[in-house]
């Protein structure tokens, strides 16, 4: 074994240890959180210390255009990107030994490039630490098991299960419909074992073939990483099994949507005390400024966590999903939640956040809201205390333009996530959002052909 997969993690080492490794696959989350770079073999990966990409992926659409550069010229200047060894994991789909790896992106200069997503969520994770405090979250993850779609004019429908029948919906918690597609769970643990991930549970959501994993709480980033390299890992093992797993927010017509609900707690530095609990156990000033950041400045962060024109269908009454900005204690209907704990995990969960969000970005924006709100010392609203969408307050935004107009507005969030790169950001979504407008659907098609 040569001297650099001693960097790797013990998962890692574990898993290449007694065996030649093949290959080595160099990788950035680009904006959509698509996992963009190289995959060379493992002894040329040896060999170097760096490679380069040109800083345009992060100008890339979904749907593979480019946006325009908003600093003027598109020279399409080369970026440095280094490996970052603790992020090293197995890849154990591959035919062969292979190894993934993620890598920081610098500038020329070694600088962190400000619009690539991980280095967002690197730099407000630092405005924390510049403060004395350490963000902790604990991302939970929903998605889709669903039939194979290979005609996007088709509607998406749930996947087969091992008695014949179709994955039924209203099954929330059921054993026996996580059983269904059993061995698609079964792999999915596996592939997580061999990659050094720890999963705190999975069972079944309320839709059909819905699914959510757990994850432990610990560092944004870290966590971060986990959820790019999960939603990788769980496509692989659905394909393994004739379906596909879809972290769209929205998938199927009638069936609830798919949410990346993302818990917050802060502890200080100094001391690794929550900051949100005091000495006799009672929640602190700052607990409640958190809140209150997140109230005033979540509407400008929706772009964000809901990021594309499917995501917003997801915001509608009656399928469990957060419509709102109200806050309460063991209260689902409330888009921040306060969950059952002790005093050292008193915590804030965001339930707005969509599961088709850059794990990096929604993390980030998140956290971001609960920074400005400990900086600004306010009060939240009163607590709800019963059900929050009876009431409902347009104050969020409904659709991807409007949520980007609200981002642009806000300096203060513009300021913590960096203004190049909300200038970047906003013109990919931008790009997005022209180019969905220009789709006639089959409603309009059905319902203004004839009768308009």
């Amino acid at each position: 074994m040569t001297d650099w997969t001693d960097k790797f993690p013990q998962a890692a080492r574990d898993f290449v240890a007694g065996r030649r490794l093949d290959e080595v696959e160099c990788i950035v989350a680009d904006i959509a959180g698509v996992a963009r770079g190289k995959a060379m073999p493992a002894s040329k990966f040896a060999r170097q210390e760096q490679f380069y990409l040109p800083n345009s992926i992060f100008l890339q659409t979904i749907t593979g255009e480019w946006a325009d550069n908003p600093s003027g010229a598109f020279t399409e200047p080369d970026m440095v990107m280094t490996p970052d060894y603790s992020t090293a994991t197995a890849a154990p789909w591959t035919a062969d030994w292979t190894v993934q790896v993620i890598h920081d992106a610098l500038d020329q200069q070694g600088k962190p490039v400000p619009i690539a997503p991980r280095n967002v969520l690197k730099r407000v994770v630092q405005l924390y630490e510049d403060k004395g405090w350490k963000p902790i979250v604990a991302p939970e993850m929903e998605f889709f098991l669903v039939a194979r779609n290979i005609d996007p004019n088709q509607p998406i429908i749930p996947p087969m299960g091992r008695t014949g029948r179709r994955a039924a919906a209203k099954q929330a918690y059921s054993m026996s419909a996580v059983d269904e597609y059993g061995k698609v769970i079964d792999d999915i643990y596996d592939f997580a074992e061999a990659q050094g991930f720890e999963i705190d549970g999975i069972l079944q959501e309320g839709g059909a073939g819905q699914v959510e994993i757990n994850l432990n709480h610990g560092d944004p980033v870290a966590l971060a990483d986990e959820i790019f390299f999960f939603k990788r890992l769980i496509r692989e093992a659905a394909l393994r099994h004739d379906c596909f797993a879809t972290f769209m927010a929205k998938p199927i017509e009638g069936e609830p949507g798919s949410a990346m609900h993302i818990h917050h707690s802060i502890t200080d530095l100094a001391t690794g005390k929550n900051i949100f609990s005091n000495d006799q156990g009672g929640e602190t000033d700052a607990f409640m400024h958190f809140i209150a950041g997140m109230q005033k400045h979540l509407p400008a962060a929706i772009a964000l966590l809901a990021p594309y024109v499917n995501s917003y269908r997801r915001y509608v009454p009656d399928f469990a999903a957060p419509i709102n900005l109200e806050w309460g204690r063991d209260n689902r209907t409330t888009g921040l939640r306060i969950p059952i704990s002790g005093p050292e995990a008193r915590r804030v969960e965001n339930r707005l956040a969509g599961m088709d969000c850059n794990p990096y970005l929604g993390i980030a924006a998140s956290l971001a809201c609960g920074y400005l709100g400990l900086l600004e010392q306010e009060s939240p609203r009163a607590e709800c205390l019963g059900d929050a969408y009876i009431s409902q307050d347009d104050e969020l935004p409904y659709n991807l333009g409007d949520a980007l107009d609200l981002m642009a507005e806000s300096t203060a969030m513009r300021s913590v996530l960096g203004e190049e790169f909300a200038d970047v950001y906003e013109a990919v979504k931008r790009n997005e959002y022209k180019e969905f407008l220009q789709v006639i659907s089959p409603w309009e098609r059905e319902h203004l052909l004839l009768n308009v």
